[in-house]
């Protein structure tokens, strides 16, 4: 349940919303992958073993799943743009902290306040819903959803650039000065949504979320060390599974839980977030084994000897083919429904994967992988948030988007940890230091197509497809919706109250130059209303509520859509647009 706070007025939202929250999420991206190209480097750069060297990328993918329910939860009780802005702020310090280091604990100290920049992703889907019409709201949650991978594959070759002429700690600096720009950004552009949620902040499902998956992801990657049959590794397993079950226990019998598991019953949100997990799985085990592969040296009889820029570029149509998929995704969406394109999106992950293992002897061969791959992992991550929008009513997106991300997370995650400890484990030992080999590169190529085998079994198990990313509406507000797409655009804007807030139900009729209803609609939760036009020409827009006063605005409407926001704390007025 939300009521509306009073903090800041409700503010249009200009064009560039959109943009200036996909950027954020480009910045969460580049900050998970900085660290990609010197990966094969970092435990001589940190003087420490392989498995502890991967903990530096592990952490920061951790507390990124941890971080993602948290953010969202404090977004909805206290501000989105405004916890946006302190997610952006800890990734800065983080950032800041590694740059100054090259001790092992105080980097992964650094790198895990740079994982709750992960909030950014669901804080700004939670923005788009509170603010923009539904007819855009799946293009911009798509953009916002790929973002993430579009950045990553755009900071490889500048990460790369960067740790191969200067020092590797101007990798912090750089996406400090990033965050800082979001930050600033954000602040000018972003309007805070005055959507509130009523409770209050569950501090102990934060933290035994977060206790139970560091049980669970530290004996992964130090299982080989310590032996999996150990009494050490096991017992962090059972402690693992304990405290998870318990926190779902005590998540489940909470009004206000940080991840709302409730909207899980529901097959279509279950098999998505199964679905989810292994997509994160595989995007992950990519961005590990490529870079490496191509920058080991020819002498080792597998390695591409090329440059760590090279390298960058090559990895890069990654992150550039997930941004063009994103209006391919549109379309195909519209025409079979998100299920069918995330079907498709696995398949070409796994024939990406499957083909990959055959094709690790040139460094062409490594761009047609990565090419493969981002059209797949684009597919699959846009197809996502349409597929819980589609599955659960309009009060629960925001809980339910919160939930997937976090499955999300949690398989890059694991993918970390698990790539992490197969390389380790593989790896010849030559003058001291661990090289990986082709044995541990085709185990992980490998696991990430099984990941997708799995994830495409569950994609296959969703209820039958919706077609685009529908808000539960009423019956009534549906018919005038669809007919406000099928005859012509009209006027599209917000109901708002005395202080700023959304008016939900308010009564919006069109009234044509002879005084006829020519058409009428109920606001929305947030306030927003569209109408359709039989024709151009002079309209006014009559609104009314209850508890609000009457409003009549007269608007001419000239052949495309036009936006008129209704202010219920005014006087009759004349509008003209």
């Amino acid at each position: 349940m939300t009521h509306t706070s009073t903090d800041q007025p409700a503010r249009r939202p200009s064009g560039a919303v959109v943009p200036v929250l996909a950027f954020a999420g480009i910045v969460v991206a580049v900050m998970q992958t900085l660290l990609v190209p010197v990966i094969k480097d970092l435990p001589q750069l940190l003087s420490t073993e392989p498995s502890n060297a991967t903990w530096v990328l592990t952490s920061t993918l951790l507390s990124g799943a941890v971080a993602t329910p948290i953010m969202g939860r404090l977004g909805d009780l206290y501000g989105k743009r405004r916890m946006l802005i302190v997610s952006l702020s800890v990734m800065v310090v983080g950032a800041l902290v590694s740059a100054l280091t090259s001790d092992l604990l105080t980097m992964i100290a650094g790198r895990t306040l740079q994982g709750f920049a992960m909030g950014a992703i669901p804080l700004g889907i939670g923005l788009m819903r509170d603010m923009l019409p539904r007819e855009k709201l799946g293009s911009a949650m798509a953009l916002m959803s790929s973002s993430i991978g579009v950045g990553g594959g755009l900071a490889l070759p500048a990460a790369a650039l960067v740790a191969q002429h200067a020092d590797w700690h101007a990798l912090f600096y750089g996406a400090a000065g990033l965050g800082v720009l979001a930050i600033g950004l954000t602040l000018l552009v972003v309007p805070e949504s005055p959507m509130r949620a009523e409770g209050t902040f569950d501090v102990l499902g934060a933290i035994g979320l977060s206790a139970g998956l560091v049980l669970f992801l530290l004996p992964i990657t130090k299982g080989s060390d310590w032996g999996w049959t150990s009494g050490t590794t096991l017992g962090l397993f059972a402690a693992a599974v304990a405290v998870l079950l318990l926190w779902g226990v005590m998540e489940l019998r909470l009004k206000a839980p940080l991840v709302d598991l409730r909207t899980t019953a529901r097959p279509a949100v279950l098999f998505t977030n199964l679905a989810s997990i292994m997509v994160g799985v595989s995007f992950y085990v990519v961005s590990l084994v490529l870079p490496q592969l191509l920058q080991l040296p020819k002498a080792t009889g597998y390695g591409l000897g090329q440059s760590m820029v090279t390298a960058g570029l090559l990895v890069a149509p990654l992150g550039l083919t997930m941004m063009f998929t994103a209006p391919v995704y549109a379309r195909l969406s519209a025409k079979y429904g998100p299920k069918v394109t995330l079907i498709l999106g696995m398949l070409i992950i796994g024939i990406g994967y499957g083909a990959g293992i055959g094709l690790m002897s040139a460094a062409w061969q490594s761009l047609v992988i990565a090419v493969v791959l981002g059209a797949g992992i684009g597919l699959a991550y846009s197809s996502l948030p349409a597929l819980i929008v589609g599955a659960v009513p309009a009060s629960e997106t925001g809980a339910a988007n919160g939930l997937n991300t976090l499955m999300r997370s949690i398989g890059t995650s694991v993918s970390s940890a698990v790539i992490g400890m197969v390389l380790a484990n593989t790896a010849n030992h030559v003058g001291g230091v661990a090289v990986p080999t082709m044995h541990g590169f085709r185990v992980s190529f490998l696991i990430a197509t099984g990941a997708v085998a799995v994830g495409l079994l569950m994609a296959l198990f969703l209820p039958k497809p919706n077609r685009a990313p529908q808000l539960n509406f009423s019956s009534e507000e549906e018919a005038n919706l669809e007919r406000a797409e099928e005859i012509l655009r009209g006027f599209r804007g917000r109901v708002l109250g005395a202080d700023g807030s959304p008016v939900a139900r308010a009564k919006v009729t069109l009234i044509d130059r002879r005084g006829r209803q020519a058409g009428a609609t109920l606001s929305s939760e947030d306030g927003s209303y569209v109408l359709a036009v039989p024709s151009q020409g002079a309209y006014v827009l009559a609104a009314r509520a209850s508890g609000h006063g009457p409003l009549a605005s007269s608007a001419t409407h000239g052949g495309d859509e036009v936006a008129v926001d209704l202010d219920l704390s005014l006087p009759v007025e004349t509008v003209s647009a």
